[in-house]
């Protein structure tokens, strides 16, 4: 293909070669200039600290306005909810659990929508809305059924939020970016847990009672104007984002094609749903969800974690207070451990060193009645949250259909590991929970087991790719390869011989 006919194909994509200002001013940008050896690391650097500047924080933010309206009833309980609306343990059981009944199905269709949509930045922003108004309404329940409703209300437009964030991330960056990036934005979750509690212990010490009402109504609506706010910020996808000049998203694509080989885009023949299909017919896939289902119940104290805090013995504000420590720690160790495998490349170990902390916090916690050693076994604890969206986007990164509904049919099975979790923290187990203890260390230890098969899976798969690359490419995955080839300005055979590096991650 000549370079004449390389910039008529890319006109047809309407990337086409224009000149454009770029953010430091006077200096005008072409796809050759941004491409070409001298510019394109400066182009690459700029390009993706956009990405960071704006993608990164939304979603930390929005991942701390949905930890508040989902986990309010956790603080609420520490001053009057149960009373005030007549629950019963089993009751406040179901009020936890009855949102995975809504939020766990909902992840696969709304993956599924999300991958085939132009503009992730009103679909996100618009979920955010929806659940902010559901969370708000919580406030004015009365009874245990009007609260069980607004639980299952505020699950559907969640259940957008985290695997539509980590697919949206897939989307932009590459596999040795995705981990750190994905830490950072995981680190709002962690950080949310901190600072939740810490606006919890706010509003139950200084709101009780106001205007005669109980604290735990005045949880409130703060991510529907966030949500307004995100659809001026979120980027949509590397082909038509607003605020990116067109040799930027070209420069965004090229990114993609050259870190597996493939262009970042579906065949003509595959749709939502053959994505779907080939998610569930991919044993990783399978093997993913039951792990991730597994982990999630054996970290499922973080629902709990101002009830475990309360046993050391405080009043309700510092046992809330007490619980921001060990969720800055947390986001800190997170960081590190995703920077170092990105660094790395490896997979397994990072995935799963952080349970093995838990692991022994929880031995702590079974063993001994001291307050300092039952405190530093909540920093472990805390800790002990693995990446696993960004593994599934790594081990199965291709097409992005496919991707999508992985991503969202293990994000979603594996919360059924929380919606079971809400039985296995009770009340009459307290205030030591050893029972709860116990099945978080046998749950870990299966997660790890399912991990190095799938890590053994990889390595194996690897092998079949050595053996698979002389082969000729044909349907959808030959599309793919030449639409990278059309993006980088390379033959057919070029990009093949770029294919060829691509290994999975483990």
């Amino acid at each position: 293909m000549t370079a004449n006919e390389r910039e008529v194909s890319v006109d047809e994509k309407a990337i086409s070669v224009v000149e454009q200002p770029v953010s430091n001013g006077s200096v005008l940008d072409s796809d050759s200039d941004l491409l070409s050896a001298e510019a394109r690391p400066a182009a690459e650097r700029r390009l993706v600290r956009q990405l960071d500047l704006r993608l990164l924080p939304t979603i930390i933010i929005i991942f701390i306005m949905n930890y508040i309206d989902r986990s309010a009833v956790s603080s609420a309980r520490l001053q009057g909810l149960t009373q005030d609306l007549h629950l019963t343990q089993i009751q406040y059981s179901t009020v936890l659990a009855v949102l995975c009944a809504s939020y766990v199905p909902a992840q696969i269709p709304s993956n599924m929508i999300l991958n085939r949509i132009s503009r992730p930045s009103y679909y996100i922003p618009a979920c955010v809305i929806v659940w902010g108004l559901a969370s708000a309404l919580t406030g004015i329940t009365r009874n245990y059924a009007g609260i069980v409703l607004c639980r299952i209300a505020i699950g559907f437009p969640e259940a957008a939020f985290y695997p539509g964030a980590m697919y949206l991330l897939s989307r932009w960056y590459t596999r040795k970016e995705l981990a750190f990036r994905s830490a950072v934005i995981y680190g709002g979750l962690l950080i949310s847990n901190a600072f939740g509690n810490l606006m919890a212990a706010g509003i139950l010490s200084g709101m009780q009672g106001k205007r005669g009402i109980a604290a735990w109504r005045w949880f409130g609506s703060i991510s529907i104007s966030f949500g307004i706010l995100a659809i001026f910020i979120l980027p949509d996808y590397p082909h038509n984002t607003r605020w990116l000049t067109p040799a930027e998203l070209r420069l965004a694509q090229v990114r993609l094609a050259e870190d597996t080989g493939e262009a970042d885009e579906d065949g003509a023949d595959e749709t939502a749903w053959t994505g779907l299909v080939q998610a569930l017919k991919d044993p990783k896939v399978a093997i993913f969800s039951i792990m991730n289902c597994s982990q999630l119940l054996g970290l499922g104290f973080i629902n709990f974690f101002p009830t475990i805090s309360a046993t050391l013995g405080f009043s309700t504000t510092v046992s809330l207070l007490l619980c921001a420590p060990p969720w800055i720690y947390a986001t800190i160790v997170c960081a590190i451990n995703a920077w170092s495998a990105d660094r790395t490349g490896e997979r397994f170990f990072h995935h799963c060193w952080p349970w093995w902390g838990v692991l022994v916090g929880y031995i702590i916690g079974a063993s001994t009645t001291s307050v300092g050693a039952r405190y530093f076994g909540m920093f472990l604890m805390a800790a002990g949250f693995a990446l696993t969206a960004v593994w599934v986007a790594n081990a199965i990164p291709r097409p992005p259909a496919k991707r999508s509904a992985a991503i969202g049919i293990v994000n979603g099975i594996g919360n059924m590991g929380n919606l079971i979790s809400s039985y296995t923290w009770q009340s009459q187990w307290g205030p030591d929970y050893h029972p709860s203890m116990y099945i978080g260390i046998a749950c870990l230890s299966f997660s790890t087991i399912l991990s190095f098969v799938i890590r053994r899976m990889l390595i194996h798969e690897n092998k079949q790719l050595e053996r698979d690359e002389l082969e000729d490419l044909k349907g959808a995955r030959r599309e793919r390869i030449e639409e990278a080839a059309r993006l980088e300005g390379l033959t057919f055979e070029q990009a093949l011989e770029r294919k060829r590096g691509f290994r999975y991650l483990y």
